[in-house]
């Protein structure tokens, strides 16, 4: 068992192949290999954006503050609220 402290992690800036504007990436944890999954917290700032991208093997975004737009390459998008 890993115990990761709240900010025990250094931020980065999001890297300007990936995104659009001021966005801070905090690192969460990332599994050991051959695991592949990890998390972090990204804030955006207002007017920031993802590039495109896709995860042929799925994402989960959990929006815990503010609102933004997402779109699955089929769809259209759609409006991304905080839950109340």
């Amino acid at each position: 068992m890993e115990i990761k402290r709240n900010g025990s992690q250094p931020s980065n800036k999001g890297p300007a192949n990936w995104f659009t504007g001021t966005v801070r990436v905090d690192p969460l944890f990332k599994a050991p290999d051959p695991a592949r999954v990890s998390g972090a917290t990204v804030t955006f700032e207002p007017g920031a954006r993802s590039a495109w991208h896709t995860h042929p093997l799925g994402q989960t975004l959990i929006v815990t503050a503010g609102c933004g737009w997402v779109q699955c390459w089929v769809d259209r998008s759609r409006r991304s609220d905080q839950a109340m």
